[in-house]
């Protein structure tokens, strides 16, 4: 009986295979320019758009996964947005990619197979298609068309015990998996507010002794703060703060040169141009040691880069410039080797950040310079000089839109009750405050006592932290 559940179970899927065109490993090829393009670990300068193309690209391969699906009939149309690189030599460079080095591109899924699917993303983004003729060539060939010209097909229902021995997927429950849209905001805080508000309780202990352990470390090595590079969970948290703690008790002296600085939990040992030390999370006692002990060179070296900050700030009139001293330095030697005719307070208020792998200079949406440390100082001064007004019109926009979104934050906590409010770096000012005012029309009571994150999606972290996509549905 088995054999033949099995021998059934292929004779109901086969014909479905073939329809879909491509399969899962034939998209992931057909896409590799794309994932090239895109990929996050080419964007880990720009946190905003790195985090926008890490909840795209995980969209994209739900959406994919979907069309894959036994019973499969069609799904909602999904909107995207990525940040495309520039992969192609600099000859060929197109209008909108030649100050910035990568570019946004939204477009809407909305096909109903593989094929198309893997199409369209490909040409929204301007990439190559032509692998695609010999794989559209390949699956055509499989294709065994009836004599009518129809593909054979027929539906075989199976009884529920069927797919609970056999451990195989039911089509039905995939299909209404498929189908599932996205929720409402307070149908999705009913079904899951048991879940967060049990994992918060849990957690608050671990709260309690991240937060005793950060104010001991604090006062005893009198620390300006101690911060966290990424949203890690508390018991991670925690785990780092005993683990310097521990160092402290076995060498005290070692942490004496920490005072007066923030401490960041990191992904690399070292300092920031800010003057924050780094602490590596996958490093041992014995390496942060070392770095506590280099702690002097690095505070004499962001002098000098402090120092070179000044300097190019009275060159150019623009104020701070944050990098690193080694390309502040080249920075300034490339200047000081032209008189540029720009009036000292032209640029004044301003900022700017200098990298290493730009080629051209461009103004950031959020009213910053992004310029190449061997940008030609001619050409610079131009830039600057035709790009200064537009540049305070969008930092105006932005300090208000901060201020704005300040504002209704606070609301919000009181208004609603919260613990905590907070965003990812992706989500900007605007939709933050978007958000924030849905929810204070909303007041769901369902929020009370708990930390909310506005992100892009739905969940429940693991301490009952609660993430909301910005443009929750009501």
């Amino acid at each position: 009986l088995l054999s033949l559940c099995l021998a059934c179970t292929e004779l109901e899927t086969f014909p479905l295979i073939r329809l879909r065109a491509l399969s899962g490993a034939d998209a992931v090829n057909a896409l590799r320019p794309f994932y090239f393009a895109v990929h996050p670990d080419f964007f880990y300068q720009y946190p905003r758009e790195r985090e926008v193309n890490e909840n795209s690209l995980k969209r994209l391969n739900g959406y994919l996964e979907n069309l894959q699906m036994p019973g499969f009939s069609s799904l909602k149309p999904m909107e995207l947005t990525f940040y495309v690189r520039d992969t192609k030599d600099s000859g060929d460079l197109q209008p909108d990619l030649l100050t910035s080095g990568f570019r946004s591109v939204s477009f809407t899924l909305h096909t109903n197979d593989v094929f198309s699917t893997v199409m369209n993303v490909l040409k929204s983004c301007s990439l190559p298609v032509e692998h695609m003729q010999g794989l559209k060539a390949r699956t055509e060939s499989t294709k065994r068309p009836s004599e009518a010209g129809v593909p054979f097909y027929r539906t075989i229902k199976w009884d529920k015990s069927y797919y609970t021995f056999t451990g195989f997927r039911d089509p039905e429950e995939d299909l209404k998996q498929a189908r599932r849209v996205e929720p409402t905001l307070s149908l999705w805080l009913r079904n899951n507010e048991p879940e967060a508000a049990a994992k918060h309780s849990v957690s608050l202990p671990r709260r309690e002794e991240l937060s005793r352990l950060k104010k001991e470390l604090c006062n005893r090595f009198d620390l300006a703060d101690i911060s966290w590079q990424r949203s890690w969970g508390v018991a991670h948290r925690c785990c780092q703060l005993q683990s310097l703690s521990r160092l402290s008790q076995q060498s005290p002296e070692a942490l004496i040169t920490l005072q007066g600085h923030t401490v960041v939990f990191a992904d690399q040992s070292g300092m920031n141009a800010s003057g924050h030390v780094m602490l590596g999370t996958m490093d041992v006692h014995h390496q942060w040691t070392k770095l506590f002990q280099q702690l002097p060179s690095y505070r004499n070296l962001q002098q000098q880069t402090d120092w070179l900050k000044e300097r190019i700030s009275l060159l150019l009139g623009v104020q701070p410039i944050t990098e690193l001293y080694s390309t502040l330095s080249l920075f300034h030697k490339n200047l000081m080797s032209w008189h540029l005719r720009l009036h000292p307070r032209s640029l004044q208020g301003l900022t700017m950040l200098l990298e290493n792998d730009l080629s051209n200079p461009r103004l950031h949406e959020m009213g910053h310079f992004i310029i190449p440390t061997n940008c030609d100082p001619p050409k610079l001064q131009v830039f600057l000089q035709s790009h200064a007004h537009k540049a305070r019109e969008r930092t105006h926009t932005k300090n208000q839109l901060q201020a704005e979104e300040e504002v209704v934050v606070q609301q919000c906590l009181q208004s609603l009750s919260l613990r905590s409010l907070s965003k990812e770096p992706s989500v900007s000012s605007s939709q933050m405050i978007q958000c924030c005012k849905r929810l204070l029309e909303q007041r769901s009571p369902l929020m009370q006592g708990l930390h909310v994150c506005i992100s892009h999606f739905y969940s429940v972290m693991q301490d009952g932290d609660l993430c909301l996509p910005w443009d929750w549905k009501s």
